[in-house]
């Protein structure tokens, strides 16, 4: 359903519903503002009247996270991204959070959206984006898919942000689980200066245990695979009566998991953003897990909420 195009920040409101599962996503970032089962709120979304807060259910691409000064190179090219975090002088989270995708496709369980990046002095590719997002009886199911439209090799990295939440349960409370053997390091801009294993630490949580105070804004990597090579994190109630899960397919091999605590007022620390990232912070210069795509060569990844006990 298409409503309050004009009187939204986020545009144009694309509400796909079937089996209690009901999410609605939007024209400007063409991202998820609400996803609900049965009535309860899985995702910490934000209202249609509201500009959408903390990067709440946004894309990221064609990176995700953090580029350092935004300088990087590729090819014999040097190139200079707008400075979108001033405070950290770091270009954060890619070039489509903002703009307005367009509709492609509905149904009543399903909508398929897109946008073409053209090139850009910091970003000099043109990019095919398309994500279709549909509900059914295991939850919530999202299909990302980029084409380097371009006649040259182009860096590429892809990532969503939402925030998830147990209503009535405190994030101190909730009990997490994140697939991930190391995590990264970071100094005082948030940026990776190198990686260590969690086993042994405060930052373990391959086996289930409560977040408490722990303050993250973290990637973990080295993930532990399940059989068919995707990877979840699990959010669940302290005593196991209600649970969020988030999974990936092969390839997302990392986590980042934001705990809200620099969100102010009623989000500060009130949900938990679990971000599936094919690839690092700050990668376009480190050129870990970067996907080169290749003139006319698309790539091709999934990910997806479900509630469970």
């Amino acid at each position: 359903m298409e409503n309050a195009a004009n009187r939204s920040p986020s545009g144009a409101q694309w509400t796909i519903a079937a089996d209690g599962h009901e999410a609605v996503i939007v024209e400007v970032g063409g991202g998820l503002r609400t996803y609900r089962h049965d009535g309860v709120d899985y995702v910490d979304g934000y209202a249609a009247d509201e500009l959408c807060p903390g990067s709440a259910g946004q894309v990221l691409a064609p990176w995700p996270n953090r580029i350092r000064d935004g300088a990087y190179a590729f090819g014999e090219r040097s190139l200079q991204l707008d400075l979108t975090e001033p405070a950290r002088h770091n270009a954060i989270h890619g070039l489509v959070n903002w703009v307005r995708w367009q509709l492609l496709e509905q149904t009543a369980d399903a909508v398929t959206v897109g946008y073409d990046l053209p090139p850009s002095p910091g970003y000099p590719w043109p990019l095919r984006l398309r994500t279709r997002w549909s509900v059914g009886p295991a939850g919530l199911r999202v299909e990302h898919e980029a084409t380097n439209l371009g006649g040259e090799p182009c860096p590429f990295g892809y990532s969503m942000h939402p925030y998830l939440q147990l209503p009535g349960v405190a994030v101190d409370d909730l009990r997490m689980r994140v697939p991930g053997r190391t995590r990264v390091l970071l100094d005082s801009r948030l940026l990776p200066v190198g990686a260590t294993a969690v086993a042994g630490t405060e930052y373990d949580f391959t086996e289930p245990r409560a977040i408490g105070d722990a303050v993250l804004d973290l990637a973990f990597g080295d993930v532990i695979r399940d059989a068919d090579g995707g990877s979840a994190v699990t959010l669940a109630a302290p005593d196991g009566s209600a649970a969020v899960h988030i999974w990936a397919d092969q390839e997302f091999g990392w986590w980042q998991v934001f705990t809200g605590d620099t969100l102010t007022r009623e989000r500060h620390r009130r949900s938990v953003a679990v971000e599936p990232m094919t690839c690092p912070a700050d990668a376009f210069r480190s050129g870990k897990d970067v996907i080169v795509l290749k003139p006319g060569q698309g790539w091709r990844g999934a990910w997806g909420v479900r509630p469970g006990g």
